[in-house]
């Protein structure tokens, strides 16, 4: 299949959730065989409007990162693609109506990549975005109902949530001794106060603590820890590639979620793979809750929700009742490969709907 991304951004110059998304399944797509290519805002060195890497075409619609610019010369771009679905990301959304307009004579379908809303963009312009997609794929149901409050009709929105490396999480040794642990960027959502304070309810037992994850209030929850006299049993480790992050869970019994804003929490689903308990703070603003509670919890989940400090630290001696676990095999059902699988199917959907096959 032959298969066009547009993303203004890439990993080489943004590290974004949504970016990294499409990233890796256009990497995926090409070693699978796929004809991929990926419209951007130029990145590597020279005068040449293409590169390839990795088996994907990469191809220059603007020099730097322009909104307008990027969309007045995306048609043009993309007429020149051979495409047999384009997919996009939902920001800026005058990419997607642009992708349209290079659609007039050939009906390629268009499929729309629904991370989240992103700040600065306005619901009329997102309005017309889901308008002008074929397909809309969403991380979460929490994620759904913000593109249907969008207008997006319910036929046409697939969940398909992130996935998980389980030959990695089978591979790597745990690093023991660790009972809990939090893992997420350290930003004005994070909330890891709210898993200090279930610590501090704790301080006179036994535990110990691992806060992994760098960003803006970093030291904010550290002086958290000291002020609260846990200091001595938590440790912050900053950020860490995946497979040290893996060693920890596996190692962990239990894993914290608190933070206020997820369109998927994907640090949750590794540590459940790992065989974590899930300790999940209710937030209106976060999707963590559903892979603990819902359709979307996989059956034999070992996850419980809450709602305060207070409870997070009561589930957390709760658990202590659970045997450990270094994996958890049902979280096959989110390998890569079945997450690739399910994109696929949204293609094949969409091409069938519009025609071409």
């Amino acid at each position: 299949m032959r298969v066009t991304f547009v993303s203004m951004e890439t990993p080489h110059r943004r590290d974004m959730p949504a970016i990294v998304r499409l990233s890796r399944l256009a990497r995926t797509l090409a070693a699978d065989g796929h004809e991929i290519t990926i419209c951007c805002t130029k990145w590597w060195e020279g005068e040449h409007k293409t590169f390839e890497q990795h088996d994907i075409e990469y191809r220059a619609v603007t020099d730097t990162p322009s909104t307008r610019s990027f969309a007045a010369k995306l048609p043009f771009v993309l007429r020149k693609c051979n495409s047999d679905v384009i997919h996009l990301l939902n920001s800026p959304p005058a990419l997607v109506r642009a992708a349209r307009a290079a659609t007039t004579f050939r009906r390629t379908p268009i499929v729309v990549d629904w991370w989240s809303d992103v700040d600065g963009d306005s619901a009329r312009s997102y309005e017309k975005a889901v308008r002008s997609s074929d397909r809309v794929v969403v991380p979460s149901r929490f994620i759904e109902t913000m593109v249907r409050e969008h207008g997006a009709a319910e036929s046409t929105v697939q969940v398909i949530p992130e996935g998980v490396k389980m030959d990695l999480i089978r591979e790597v040794e745990p690093k023991d001794g660790i009972d809990m642990v939090y893992s997420r960027r350290l930003d004005e959502h994070a909330n890891v106060e709210t898993f200090l304070l279930a610590l501090a309810e704790l301080r006179n037992r036994g535990w110990n603590a691992v806060v992994i994850g760098d960003g803006p209030t970093r030291q904010d929850a550290e002086r958290t820890a000291r002020d609260l006299r846990i200091d001595d049993k938590v440790r912050f480790v900053g950020d860490l590639p995946i497979r040290d992050r893996v060693s920890l869970f596996k190692g962990a019994h239990v894993f914290a979620q608190t933070a206020e804003f997820e369109p998927f929490a994907s640090e949750l689903l590794w540590a459940l793979a790992c065989g974590c308990v899930g300790i999940v703070e209710y937030q209106v603003g976060s999707s963590a809750h559903e892979l603990v509670e819902g359709k979307s919890k996989l059956e034999g989940t070992r996850g419980r929700l809450v709602t305060s400090p207070q409870e997070l630290a009561e589930e957390v001696v709760a658990t202590r009742s659970l045997s450990r676990m270094k994996v958890d095999n049902a979280y096959d059902a989110y390998s890569y490969d079945t997450v690739v699988d399910d994109y696929l199917a949204v293609y094949e959907s969409a091409t069938q709907a519009t025609g071409l096959f």
